[in-house]
């Protein structure tokens, strides 16, 4: 994975994440300009968020400049489509 790629990273204990690849060691991967998907609607699995974003409804935090995550089990591309998605939503009521 490329730094500076929007991606999905799927941690072992801290939920779902989405932002530009900042560094990656192992595990261990640095997000910028990073969101958390609480919860997420109209999408089965995360390849769908990476794809086409989230629905109505869904919990997506406003952006953090960075995050560290400690254990990162699965990274997913973002596509364009999706980023413009996640990037627009905000917290349901």
């Amino acid at each position: 994975m490329k730094i500076g790629t929007q991606v999905l990273v799927r941690t072992y204990s801290a939920g779902v994440h989405v932002g530009t690849l900042g560094t990656r060691d192992g595990k261990e991967v640095t997000l910028n300009n990073a969101r958390r998907i609480w919860s997420w609607k109209s999408a089965n699995t995360l390849h769908e968020i990476a794809l086409r974003g989230v629905g109505e409804g869904s919990r997506v935090s406003e952006p953090v400049p960075w995050v560290l995550l400690t254990e990162a089990i699965e990274i997913i591309s973002v596509s364009e489509e999706a980023w413009a998605n996640i990037a627009a939503s905000r917290w349901a009521k």
